[in-house]
C-alpha cells in the first residue's frame, strides 16, 4: 500500500506525533510512504523510510498528484493548515480534486486520519 504523507509547516509536528503512534502501521514492510520533501525529511528523522519528491511549493504536491492520477497511491493524508495563506494553493487543489475524480481516500487532518489508519489495522 502507497500512502502519501504531506503537511503544511504549521501541522508538520502534528503529522509526525500521529506517524509515531501509528509507527506498527506505517512501519509495515506492507506499507510504502512517499511525501513531499520536507515532510519526508521530518519523517526519516523520526525513523521512517520515505520516498521524497520535491517541496511542495517546488513542485512536491504536483508530483504526489501525478502518481494519484496514474494509480499508484492508495491513500492520502494530507495535514493542511486552513488558516496560512500558501502560495501553491493550484497544486493543492489539484491534488485533493485527483483523490476525489480516482476515488483515493483523502484525510486533511488527525481526526480523519485517525478513522482511516484505525479502519485498516
Amino acid at each position: 500500500m502507497e500512502i502519501a504523507i504531506i503537511a503544511h509547516d504549521g501541522k508538520k509536528e502534528t503529522l509526525i506525533e500521529f506517524l509515531q503512534e501509528y509507527r506498527g502501521f506505517f512501519s509495515s514492510p506492507d506499507v510504502h510512504l512517499v511525501a513531499t520533501g520536507n515532510t519526508g525529511s521530518l519523517a526519516e528523522k523520526g525513523g521512517f523510510t520515505v520516498e521524497k519528491f520535491l517541496s511542495g511549493p517546488l513542485g512536491g504536491d504536483a508530483q504526489i498528484a501525478t502518481r494519484v492520477a496514474r494509480g499508484m497511491i492508495d491513500m492520502v493524508l494530507f495535514f493542511r493548515d486552513p488558516l496560512d495563506k500558501h502560495p501553491h494553493e493550484p497544486d493543492i487543489a489539484t491534488l485533493i480534486r485527483l483523490c476525489d475524480v480516482h476515488n483515493v481516500p483523502l484525510g486533511t487532518n488527525q481526526a480523519t486520519a485517525t478513522l482511516l489508519i484505525e479502519s485498516l489495522q
